[in-house]
């Protein structure tokens, strides 16, 4: 689903949800019936979910200004798993 604004003369800027590629270029305004046009604006990209957005924000960083390390990190041991399948498995 996806969100399409459109303005009616009279009433102004609505929000209408439709399926991907189905919005006309104009609909019906819900207050008055009448016609408004689509509005194309700038996807809503504030609802991008925190995480994501910190990992784009920091690849972006990174081609400008990319860390530079000094030596090979300390490779910290992995945590033993407490469950019994698990002693199977095979260590490195």
């Amino acid at each position: 689903m996806a969100t399409y604004e459109y303005r009616c003369q009279q009433d102004g800027s609505f929000d209408t949800t439709l399926p991907i590629g189905t919005a006309g270029t104009a609909a019906r305004c819900p207050r008055c019936g009448g016609p408004a046009a689509r509005v194309f604006s700038a996807p809503r990209l504030t609802r991008t979910p925190t995480p994501l957005r910190h990992a784009i924000d920091r690849a972006e960083r990174s081609a400008e200004t990319p860390d530079v390390v000094t030596r090979v990190p300390a490779r910290h041991p992995v945590g033993w798993s407490s469950n019994p399948a698990h002693a199977r498995l095979p260590r490195w």
